[in-house]
Protein backbone atom coordinates (compact mmCIF):
# COMPACT_ATOMS: atom_id res chain seq x y z
CA UNK A 1 0.00 0.00 0.00
CA UNK A 2 1.32 3.47 -0.77
CA UNK A 3 0.02 7.02 -0.39
CA UNK A 4 -1.52 8.44 -4.04
CA UNK A 5 -2.57 11.80 -2.59
CA UNK A 6 -2.76 13.18 1.10
CA UNK A 7 -5.30 16.18 1.48
CA UNK A 8 -7.51 17.96 4.02
CA UNK A 9 -10.69 16.13 2.73
CA UNK A 10 -8.98 12.76 1.71
CA UNK A 11 -6.29 10.20 1.49
CA UNK A 12 -5.82 8.08 -1.37
CA UNK A 13 -3.83 4.96 -1.43
CA UNK A 14 -2.51 2.10 -4.23
CA UNK A 15 -2.96 -1.15 -2.85
CA UNK A 16 -2.48 -4.35 -4.65
CA UNK A 17 -5.14 -7.41 -4.41
CA UNK A 18 -2.86 -9.28 -1.35
CA UNK A 19 -2.03 -5.77 0.66
CA UNK A 20 -6.44 -5.60 0.36
CA UNK A 21 -7.15 -8.85 1.67
CA UNK A 22 -4.75 -8.05 3.99
CA UNK A 23 -6.12 -5.53 5.38
CA UNK A 24 -9.31 -7.18 5.32
CA UNK A 25 -8.19 -10.36 7.29
CA UNK A 26 -6.63 -7.92 9.99
CA UNK A 27 -9.66 -5.47 10.65
CA UNK A 28 -11.50 -8.59 11.33
CA UNK A 29 -9.60 -9.56 14.21
CA UNK A 30 -10.50 -6.51 16.04
CA UNK A 31 -10.98 -6.18 19.04
CA UNK A 32 -8.03 -8.17 20.55
CA UNK A 33 -6.70 -6.18 23.11
CA UNK A 34 -8.08 -7.76 26.43
CA UNK A 35 -10.16 -5.27 28.02
CA UNK A 36 -8.85 -6.36 31.71
CA UNK A 37 -5.36 -4.72 30.03
CA UNK A 38 -7.15 -1.13 30.56
CA UNK A 39 -6.48 -0.03 33.84
CA UNK A 40 -7.46 2.82 35.68
CA UNK A 41 -5.00 4.29 37.91
CA UNK A 42 -5.21 3.36 41.53
CA UNK A 43 -7.47 5.34 43.60
CA UNK A 44 -6.87 5.69 47.45
CA UNK A 45 -10.55 3.88 48.30
CA UNK A 46 -10.70 0.78 46.88
CA UNK A 47 -14.16 0.98 46.08
CA UNK A 48 -13.79 4.00 44.06
CA UNK A 49 -11.25 1.91 42.20
CA UNK A 50 -13.24 -1.46 41.67
CA UNK A 51 -16.62 1.55 40.21
CA UNK A 52 -14.29 3.67 38.30
CA UNK A 53 -12.46 0.21 36.17
CA UNK A 54 -16.27 -1.30 35.94
CA UNK A 55 -16.95 2.18 34.38
CA UNK A 56 -14.09 2.31 32.24
CA UNK A 57 -14.89 -1.56 31.03
CA UNK A 58 -18.24 -0.45 30.39
CA UNK A 59 -17.48 2.67 28.04
CA UNK A 60 -14.69 0.69 26.83
CA UNK A 61 -16.82 -2.16 25.65
CA UNK A 62 -19.42 0.38 24.25
CA UNK A 63 -16.31 2.19 22.44
CA UNK A 64 -15.19 -1.55 20.75
CA UNK A 65 -18.86 -2.57 19.43
CA UNK A 66 -18.99 1.16 17.52
CA UNK A 67 -15.80 0.64 16.62
CA UNK A 68 -16.30 -3.19 15.11
CA UNK A 69 -19.35 -1.66 13.56
CA UNK A 70 -17.29 1.01 11.64
CA UNK A 71 -15.22 -1.62 10.61
CA UNK A 72 -17.45 -3.49 8.78
CA UNK A 73 -19.62 -0.71 7.60
CA UNK A 74 -15.88 -0.32 5.86
CA UNK A 75 -15.19 -3.12 4.61
CA UNK A 76 -18.66 -3.54 3.32
CA UNK A 77 -18.97 0.12 1.17
CA UNK A 78 -18.40 -0.45 -2.33
CA UNK A 79 -16.76 2.56 -2.49
CA UNK A 80 -14.30 2.54 -0.47
CA UNK A 81 -12.14 0.21 -2.46
CA UNK A 82 -12.24 1.14 -6.15
CA UNK A 83 -10.56 -1.28 -8.84
CA UNK A 84 -7.48 0.45 -10.54
CA UNK A 85 -4.98 -0.78 -12.43
CA UNK A 86 -3.64 -4.20 -10.98
CA UNK A 87 -4.83 -3.31 -7.49
CA UNK A 88 -7.55 -0.92 -5.79
CA UNK A 89 -7.80 2.77 -4.96
CA UNK A 90 -8.50 2.92 -1.20
CA UNK A 91 -9.90 6.40 -0.13
CA UNK A 92 -10.15 7.98 3.46
CA UNK A 93 -11.16 11.12 5.12
CA UNK A 94 -8.30 12.42 7.54
CA UNK A 95 -10.36 10.95 10.32
CA UNK A 96 -10.87 7.84 8.81
CA UNK A 97 -7.14 7.33 8.86
CA UNK A 98 -6.89 8.41 12.76
CA UNK A 99 -9.38 6.14 13.31
CA UNK A 100 -7.86 2.99 11.70
CA UNK A 101 -4.88 3.86 13.08
CA UNK A 102 -6.91 3.19 16.50
CA UNK A 103 -8.50 0.30 15.67
CA UNK A 104 -4.80 -1.33 13.78
CA UNK A 105 -3.07 -0.65 17.00
CA UNK A 106 -5.22 -2.66 18.92
CA UNK A 107 -4.57 -5.55 16.70
CA UNK A 108 -1.17 -4.88 16.36
CA UNK A 109 -1.06 -4.33 20.31
CA UNK A 110 -3.03 -7.21 20.78
CA UNK A 111 -0.94 -10.01 18.70
CA UNK A 112 1.92 -8.85 20.89
CA UNK A 113 0.02 -9.75 23.81
CA UNK A 114 -0.66 -12.91 22.24
CA UNK A 115 3.35 -13.70 21.54
CA UNK A 116 3.65 -13.22 25.14
CA UNK A 117 4.86 -9.57 25.17
CA UNK A 118 8.37 -10.13 23.99
CA UNK A 119 11.03 -7.34 24.20
CA UNK A 120 14.35 -8.81 23.02
CA UNK A 121 17.48 -7.35 23.95
CA UNK A 122 19.54 -5.78 20.34
CA UNK A 123 20.98 -8.38 18.82
CA UNK A 124 19.00 -11.39 20.24
CA UNK A 125 15.91 -13.27 18.61
CA UNK A 126 12.64 -15.12 19.95
CA UNK A 127 12.42 -18.27 18.58
CA UNK A 128 8.44 -18.54 16.80
CA UNK A 129 7.14 -21.39 16.62
CA UNK A 130 4.61 -22.62 13.64
CA UNK A 131 1.68 -21.98 15.82
CA UNK A 132 2.33 -18.23 16.47
CA UNK A 133 3.50 -17.31 13.50
CA UNK A 134 -0.20 -15.81 12.05
CA UNK A 135 0.39 -14.22 15.17
CA UNK A 136 3.58 -12.48 14.32
CA UNK A 137 2.48 -12.02 10.49
CA UNK A 138 -0.48 -10.25 11.69
CA UNK A 139 1.43 -7.45 14.29
CA UNK A 140 3.84 -7.00 11.71
CA UNK A 141 1.31 -6.60 8.81
CA UNK A 142 -0.90 -4.34 11.13
CA UNK A 143 2.38 -2.29 12.27
CA UNK A 144 3.16 -1.58 7.79
CA UNK A 145 -0.52 -0.27 7.56
CA UNK A 146 0.07 1.61 10.74
CA UNK A 147 3.38 3.19 9.17
CA UNK A 148 1.48 4.48 5.61
CA UNK A 149 -1.34 5.35 7.62
CA UNK A 150 1.00 7.90 9.44
CA UNK A 151 2.91 8.95 6.53
CA UNK A 152 -0.43 10.16 5.21
CA UNK A 153 -1.46 12.38 8.41
CA UNK A 154 2.48 13.80 7.88
CA UNK A 155 1.40 15.43 4.69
Amino acid sequence: MKLIRAGRDACVFQMGRQEKSLLVELLQLYPLVPVACHRHRVSRKATDTEETQRLLAEALTEQRRRNREQVLALLDAPERFQPHDSGFRFTLSPAQVEWLLQVLNDVRVGCWIQLGSPDPKPGESEAIDDARLPVLRAMEAAGFFEMVLLGALDR
